[in-house]
């Protein structure tokens, strides 16, 4: 896969490779999973070979990435809270939204700075940031610095490991992994201690 896309990332010209990496750092957002992280490496890789320049490769990619973001943010803050705890939304469940409240209540705004830093939930938590009403303003500018920070590491990872970005994909692959696990064992926690909790309070 990897030579397939860098065969033709390579065979564009400039402006239509700084529109592939815009589109799948959008895309990676709303429709998980994607593989973005791995084209933006490869990005980084055509800028060691001059084909395309750092500076708009982390804004393309910043902002696709940001607009991802917020797209799902939007959806969020547009589902009725009420509705979901009523049962009438299959895909979500009243416990998931009282785990992301209780997620934001805790951490506030730190989740969204990490949210580029977790693959495999970044969806999640721009949807719940919109359904939780986090302020917009706020969030955009945290989303951007998070989208920003890692960009710019998985870009350098590209310029300084391109001959074998085969090596920087296991180990993206690696850290997507124990992050996806430790993610769904937080999780995994939250919600035994929610059911113990209730358990509890309903035998009182």
């Amino acid at each position: 896969m990897i030579e397939s896309i860098l065969n033709h990332l390579s065979d564009m010209n400039p402006f239509l490779i700084y529109l592939v990496l815009f589109l799948f750092s959008y895309v990676e957002n709303v429709f998980p999973p994607s593989p973005s992280d791995l084209v933006v490496v490869i990005g980084g890789y055509l800028i060691a070979t001059e084909a395309i320049n750092f500076i708009p490769t982390l804004i393309l990619t910043t902002v696709g990435s940001v607009l991802g973001f917020m797209t799902l943010y939007y959806l969020g803050s547009q589902v009725d809270k009420k509705v979901i705890r009523a049962g009438k939304m299959k895909f979500i469940s009243a416990e998931a939204v009282d785990t992301a409240e209780k997620w934001f209540n805790k951490w506030g705004y730190t989740v969204i700075i990490a949210n580029r830093f977790l693959p495999g939930t970044r969806s999640v938590i721009s949807f719940f940031a919109g359904l939780s009403e986090l302020k917009v303003l706020r969030t955009v500018i945290l989303a951007t610095v998070s989208a920003f920070v890692w960009n710019a590491i998985i870009i350098y990872l590209g310029i300084f490991f391109g001959n074998n970005i085969e090596l920087v994909d296991f180990y993206l692959s690696r850290y997507q992994t124990v992050v996806l696990i430790l993610t769904g064992v937080i999780i995994l926690f939250f919600v035994i201690k929610h059911f113990f909790f209730n358990k509890k309070k309903s035998k009182s």
